[in-house]
């Protein structure tokens, strides 16, 4: 197994070469610009995958038998009010990854996210009607009937509501939002009326290492098991860090004013990787014993 890794600077990303590189596993890191990757002696590339020419020729003179895709826009309300610039990387892009992976026949395993759905019937399963109510989620969308479409071997990980913490990331997340705000003693109004499954990013890095080692063919939902609100996120979080719960306040989304509409409750279920990859994810709580590991606070 040879694997192109894309969006390598992430939080998926790096986490992808830890594990990649504990493995043995050779492969070559690309994201834009140069590189946060905290490992030395890692191979990387600087690679913006918008630039067809330029991944072609990465593509054909590496040879990869996978690439895993984690590159893409992902801030909600960003895509809403940029779409243009959200359809070329996250739909586009794509586009070409698909033309690169075939002249290699490489196997195209691509990210996406429970934001597909409408959100009025969760927890999903792989197999549920997608309906996005936002830009994003209607990019991500047509990413993956683009490989539906396609004649390529791929594979598709969709996850929900990513957490952990990683050396050189800039980009927060829910759980690292509610640490840094009460830490820093400031309140903070948290939903309770959307619902979702939050994904360990060590789970789903080790979902996606399951699809390529195993050449895993089609839809597999990567998330945690818990269906938990914003506010119990935030709870849950500020119990296990022993910060000050009386600065969360519960609200609800009616209150808030954004650019992009959220589905209410979606969630996954995970059963089909459970059985088929081997699958096992942690729960919230021991996601945050990890990622308290991770930030040296153990």
């Amino acid at each position: 197994m040879k694997i192109l890794l894309t969006g390598a600077n992430g939080l998926l990303g790096q986490k992808l070469v830890e594990l990649l590189e504990s493995n043995g596993t050779g492969f070559l890191a690309t994201s834009q610009g140069a590189s946060r990757i905290q490992i030395p002696g890692i191979r990387y590339l600087s690679l913006d995958i918008t630039d067809k020419n330029r991944l072609l020729e990465v593509v054909e003179e590496y040879r990869p038998t996978v690439i895993i895709n984690t590159a893409a826009m992902t801030q909600v309300d960003q895509c809403e009010t940029e779409r243009d610039a959200c359809w070329k990387l996250n739909v586009q892009a794509v586009t070409d990854l698909i033309t690169a992976a075939a002249k290699v026949n490489a196997h195209l395993i691509h990210l996406s996210t429970d934001f597909i759905f409408d959100g009025l019937n969760g927890p999903y399963r792989e197999e549920d009607q997608p309906n996005p109510v936002n830009f994003y989620g209607r990019s991500k969308w047509e990413a993956e009937k683009l490989l539906y479409e396609s004649k390529i071997k791929w594979s598709i990980a969709r996850t929900i509501l990513v957490y952990g913490a990683t050396p050189g990331v800039s980009r927060s997340n829910i759980m690292l939002w509610v640490k840094q705000n009460l830490d820093s003693g400031k309140p903070i109004r948290v939903v309770d009326d959307q619902f979702r499954t939050p994904t360990l990013v060590e789970d789903l890095a080790m979902g996606c290492f399951l699809m390529a080692q195993q050449s895993a063919a089609g839809i597999y939902h990567i998330s945690g098991e818990e269906l938990l609100t914003p506010f119990d996120i935030a709870t849950i979080t500020a119990e296990h860090f022993s910060l000050n719960k009386s600065l969360i306040t519960r609200t609800d989304s009616t209150l808030f004013t954004q650019p992009a509409r959220r589905p209410p409750k979606t969630g996954f279920i995970v059963e089909k990787a459970k059985k088929e990859l081997g699958y096992q994810p942690h729960s919230f709580r021991e996601g945050l014993d990890i990622t308290a590991s991770n930030l040296g606070l153990v």
